[in-house]
């Protein structure tokens, strides 16, 4: 991919920076009130059927991970014009979506401040070795790491740890600075109060058929998005002093492209095209550009900024490809993402040759 340079390119971006009161509202609405209604007849389907109630759950783990969404924008400090208002938002989508608002801003940032940035990799991204630190590693660090990235440990098992005990501790980037401690306690205070409003209201069965599986659901696909918006093959990855921001957004982020019919099927809905509903997901090489961006937005900027054209295009099969692909370990010297088969391959004939000697 060639060099892009961004004279001319980011002005054009500017005016998309302004968030509108209104619209950022009237998404709250029509995230919540789906989500909600969703909830309720979940709950009522247990009586009839449990896929039928599996079935809703997935869907509000859909509207869940819009909320996160709507979070993510607080975060940046683009979804409002105003720091309480942002912080307010993002506070309370945070108890529903599991994860504390100022503990997650924090790595988040460092994450936008350092993808692709092979000297600051591990703090709010997907950990990925390089194919010399995997050759280098020991048996155990290298089994730690094959269990890492496997897809059912990421994608199965990953929702679990990350949601359900992660976010719960006030550990990890940040962990020192009182904000983040009080983040994660009030937060867990708020999900005591809610669990238990849901038990007294809903009964045990509802929190364990209805909540909880909407909560995995959420964490699943929000796992797997986030997972392939960076894993791809030709990621950028660079170190300092070479490493730049722009390269890192146009060549190391995707640009998720949906199939017609499933923006047709959400599109007629009434609310949203699923790319609207997936908002910075789809968009992530523009959101990772100008983060300021509020998710609403995004689609007019990929269509209308020609800069932005040049990023990686993922479809929904690519993206499913990527996830269960043998891609774990960036090779410095071919610039790409290469497996584990290809690593032992080279393991096994640097052991032959020393026995050769």
């Amino acid at each position: 991919m060639e060099r892009v340079q961004p004279q001319g390119g980011i002005p054009l971006i500017k005016p998309y920076t302004k968030p509108s009161v209104a619209r950022s509202l009237r998404q709250v609405a029509d995230t919540l009130l789906p989500l909600l209604a969703l909830f309720y007849l979940a709950h009522k389907a247990l009586s009839v059927s449990l896929l039928l109630a599996l079935a809703l759950d997935f869907v509000a783990a859909l509207f869940l991970v819009r909320l996160f969404i709507l979070q993510h924008d607080a975060g940046h400090g683009s979804f409002f014009p105003k720091k309480w208002m942002n912080d307010l938002l993002g506070f309370f989508a945070g108890v529903l979506t599991l994860v504390p608002y100022h503990h997650w801003q924090l790595s988040h940032a460092r994450h936008h401040a350092t993808s692709g940035n092979l000297d600051k990799r591990g703090v709010g991204d997907i950990y990925t070795m390089t194919l010399e630190e995997y050759l280098k590693a020991t048996p155990g660090e290298r089994l730690r790491y094959r269990l890492y990235r496997n897809p059912f440990v990421m994608f199965f098992l990953g929702p679990i740890y990350v949601f359900m005990l992660s976010y719960r501790l006030p550990l990890g980037y940040g962990s020192e600075k009182p904000s983040v401690r009080n983040s994660v306690a009030l937060t867990n205070l708020f999900l005591v109060l809610l669990w238990t409003g849901i038990y007294l209201g809903f009964g045990l069965k509802t929190l364990l058929l209805v909540y909880l599986p909407i909560q995995y659901f959420a964490g699943m696909v929000g796992i797997f998005l986030f997972y392939v918006q960076h894993q791809f093959e030709d990621a950028y990855w660079e170190h300092d002093p070479r490493w730049e921001h722009l390269k890192a957004a146009m060549e190391g982020s995707t640009y998720l492209k949906l199939p017609r019919v499933l923006q047709w099927l959400t599109g007629n809905i009434g609310f949203l095209e699923l790319a609207d509903v997936l908002g910075n997901f789809c968009f992530h090489h523009i959101h990772h550009l100008a983060p300021k961006i509020r998710n609403y937005l995004l689609p007019e900027v990929q269509e209308k900024v020609d800069l932005v054209k040049v990023a990686p295009t993922v479809t929904l099969k690519d993206a499913f490809r990527i996830a269960f692909a043998d891609m774990h370990l960036h090779d410095e010297k071919r610039r790409k993402l290469v497996g584990f088969k290809e690593a032992h391959r080279l393991l096994r004939e640097g052991s032959a040759a020393h026995e050769g000697v």
